[in-house]
């Protein structure tokens, strides 16, 4: 575990206020899920302290994307309805931009690169989105989502850098306070930022004390070591389980890396094996099936060496857009004769 450092620089327009977290929730009550904060009774003996699992999986498009993507979309003028609007993404933010969108009947383009999966193509596509697909990593896909933007006058929607969708995903830290306000640790997954800043300010404004563990996978982590470097840093994107963690964090960052580096206490990594064993305990222990990204939150609370702080922790699984393939090999393996489950 290594701490982040607080004092490299200063914060200014990157501080999201709690009104304006407040505000996003209401602007998106009728579009999103207030997903179940639940026990995890397994995985509380482990330990041996009180363990919440908040269910974003069971998000409307299957993640806690949603609820940016919503914020944005319902922030804007009817001007900008009427010409459209552009995302990019590793998958789940594409997703949920081409859901709103379409319940609305806003033109969406969504610029992915040629290493997002197949199946989250086609769920952006079923809601309606129009499906760019060039370039080796998120990177790539943004320079192109930049070209479009000024070719075709589209709106673009960011995947996590912009205030409108950091505070649609905070309001997950608002549901989490209102159902348990004791909670003292937040173990959240962590990629461009978004989610983990925007919860990361509610709970850390209401207490300063609560801790917050970032994790994310060994491979590829931008905002681990952007944080190291000091300044936001381009890591090459390597295939993982947690794909949809993958992606950089901008060079041109203006939010979240600060924010990050203001409220995230650590950023843990966990590796792909460690992620299948959290993929798993998700599906033995709480009957649902979890993509890799989310499952990073179990892997880390799953290894036997660390030390969780706190005694009252809420673990976000952020979504649940998993190929189902993919995670029938996994619990095929693991629930074989031949493998030991998880306990």
């Amino acid at each position: 575990m290594w701490p982040l450092d607080k004092g490299k620089r200063q914060m200014s327009q990157t501080d999201i206020t709690l009104r304006k977290i407040f505000q996003a929730q209401k602007r998106i009550a009728g579009m999103v899920r207030h997903t179940p904060l639940v026990e995890s009774p397994s995985m509380s003996d482990r330990l041996g302290k009180s363990i919440l699992l908040k269910l974003e999986c069971l998000q409307k498009t299957g993640s806690f994307k949603l609820r940016g993507a919503a914020n944005a979309l319902l922030s804007l003028s009817d001007a900008q309805k009427e010409k459209g609007v552009l995302a990019f993404s590793t998958g789940n933010h594409g997703r949920a931009v081409a859901y709103v969108a379409g319940r609305f009947g806003i033109k969406c383009v969504v610029c992915l690169s040629e290493r997002v999966p197949q199946y989250r193509v086609a769920a952006m596509e079923k809601f309606g989105a129009i499906v760019v697909q060039k370039g080796k990593s998120q990177d790539d896909a943004y320079e192109v989502a930049l070209k479009l933007e000024k070719d075709e006058n589209l709106t673009m929607i960011k995947p996590f850098d912009d205030p409108l969708v950091i505070a649609g995903q905070g309001t997950i830290g608002l549901e989490i306070l209102n159902r348990a306000p004791h909670v003292d640790t937040l173990v959240v997954p962590v990629s461009g930022g978004g989610l983990a800043a925007g919860v990361a300010k509610v709970l850390k404004t209401a207490d300063p004390s609560i801790k917050i563990i970032g994790v994310s996978m060994e491979c590829a982590p931008a905002m681990y070591h952007s944080i190291k470097a000091g300044k936001p840093v381009e890591v090459e994107e390597k295939d993982s389980l947690a794909d949809a963690l993958l992606g950089g964090i901008g060079l041109d960052n203006q939010f979240t890396f600060s924010m990050v580096e203001k409220y995230v206490d650590t950023i843990e990594l966990v590796s792909e094996k460690e992620i299948e064993k959290g993929i798993l305990f998700a599906y033995e222990h709480h009957g649902i099936l979890i993509e890799g990204a989310a499952a990073v939150t179990l892997a880390w609370l799953l290894k036997p060496e660390i030390e969780v702080p706190g005694n009252h922790i809420a673990g976000i699984l952020s979504g649940g857009n998993v190929d189902k393939n993919l995670a029938f090999d996994i619990l095929s393996r693991y629930l074989s004769p031949k493998e030991k489950s998880i306990t």
